[in-house]
């Protein structure tokens, strides 16, 4: 009952963030449509997956929260970089992040 509490703050106060985050930084950085089609499907994998963790590790869950909460910690360092459709993401996220 607990996990499952733990794991509904944790994609209400970061998952969904997540993604909004990542749909405005795409689009603010005008990265082409297939790259937003993809950091949906890395949502769509790893969400889940970080939920999961949240739920069964409640300090990883808080103190990822909190360091989020208090902008010491990107919610996109959550993502697996090794996850094919987060890497191109992430890639292009930084690429752009790097121009401005």
């Amino acid at each position: 009952m607990i996990s499952d509490f733990i794991g509904w703050i944790f994609a209400i106060l970061v998952v969904d963030p997540l993604q909004g985050q990542l749909q405005e930084q795409a689009e603010r950085a005008r990265l082409p449509v297939e790259i937003v089609r993809q950091s949906q499907d890395c949502l769509m994998t790893q969400g889940p997956r970080l939920i999961e963790r949240a739920a069964g590790d409640y300090g990883w869950a808080m103190s990822n929260v909190v360091s989020i909460a208090i902008g010491n910690t990107s919610p996109t360092e959550l993502l697996d970089s090794q996850d094919p459709h987060c890497k191109i993401l992430l890639n292009a996220l930084n690429g752009a992040g790097e121009d401005a």
